[in-house]
């Protein structure tokens, strides 16, 4: 465990953007975590991999809490990660072990902590789908309890425990298969097994699939690599449209698809054939790829990621996704939420 004071917590982010924690913890164990979080006398901040966050200008008072490091482990088809693992070795042990039922949701960039909390969805699964149970730290109670997954509620991309903040948690257990659990049906994804000559009904090349597909959307991201373009994944969650719109909207997918595979894409990606692609609305709404704004710009391969530039500041970043869900309100009347996490304080334009 290492503790750090007024240290700034732009380096420990994939934007890069971000003030000081008035007092900075790695927990990098199970114990670790149980020991800081018990000596604390406020709720801490708690981050993961800071993959998935955009962090003030103005820092975060009180304590932050880093949780990187851990074990994981297999019991027959159980998988068991403390919550600072890196998501993606939890699928590569998986792997090792034979074990269907994350291999969808390689190299998603992600603490396991952070996996369970944001519900992390790709191609068809979600990490609900598996979970058993997680372990958790009440930060009010100063306990460790256990909590079985039907006692949290998950939907798209989010989970009850989003708003239960004093709830940390520690571990989580997945149930895994032997057995192929979900079929890919992404077609980007099964064109590119395709063309690399690679079985997506096997295990080991179904997850070379879906990691070379990330590759080319840009999306491949390692906390300890350098890398010139800061993003944080994603910004913008896929939203539920009316029947209408989700046609009118799929028109604008520009893969070369029919309309009718389109909107199925859609289904299996978010679940429903209703919940539009965020990147569909984004270029209706008139936005482009490599837009830029001074020091913030949208991804030159994928419009739904915001990048930093050198010098950018959280609140610019902050400020052009305000501007992107204002407009998107105004010119298509759809609600476009933020799948990034803003922690601190924000200056919000009238």
């Amino acid at each position: 465990m290492k503790t750090f004071h007024n240290e700034y917590l732009a380096p420990y982010t994939s934007l890069r953007v971000g003030g000081p924690a008035e007092t900075l913890i790695i927990a990098e164990s199970y114990a670790d975590t149980v020991t800081a979080l018990s000596s604390l006398s406020k709720p801490a901040h708690i981050m993961g991999y800071g993959a998935n966050c955009l962090v003030s200008d103005q820092g975060l008072d009180g304590t932050t809490v880093l949780l990187r490091g851990g074990t994981v482990n297999v019991e027959g088809t159980t998988l068991t990660a403390d919550a600072g693992i890196w998501w993606d070795t939890a699928i590569q042990t998986a792997i090792q072990h034979g074990l269907w039922g994350l291999e969808l949701m390689s190299e998603i960039p992600s603490s396991v902590g952070n996996a369970v909390v944001g519900n992390i969805a790709a191609y068809g699964q979600q990490a609900s789908d598996t979970l058993l149970w997680i372990d958790v730290f009440d930060q009010k109670q100063k306990e460790v309890r256990r909590i079985k997954k039907d006692q949290v509620t998950f939907g798209y991309r989010e989970s009850s425990l989003q708003k239960q903040l004093e709830l940390v948690v520690l571990r989580a257990a997945f149930q895994l298969s032997m057995l192929r659990t979900v079929e890919l049906k992404y077609d980007s994804a099964i064109t590119i097994g395709e063309e690399l000559g690679l079985d997506h009904t096997t295990l080991a090349h179904c997850r070379d699939i879906i990691i070379e597909t990330r590759r080319r959307a840009g999306s491949i991201w390692h906390p300890n690599e350098p890398t010139d373009l800061h993003t944080a994944g994603s910004f913008f969650k896929n939203p539920m449209v009316s029947e209408k719109q989700a046609r009118e909207l799929a028109h604008f997918d520009e893969t070369g698809a029919t309309l009718e595979r389109v909107i199925n894409q859609s289904k299996i990606h978010g679940g429903n054939a209703q919940r539009a692609s965020a990147a569909h609305v984004l270029l209706a709404a008139g936005f482009h790829r490599g837009q830029r704004w001074d020091r913030v710009e949208l991804h030159p391969s994928h419009i739904l990621k915001l990048a930093t530039l050198d010098g950018a500041s959280a609140q610019e970043v902050y400020d052009v996704a305000m501007e992107i869900v204002q407009t998107v309100k105004s010119k298509l009347d759809i609600d476009l939420e933020t799948e990034v996490k803003f922690l601190g304080t924000f200056n919000k334009k009238c």
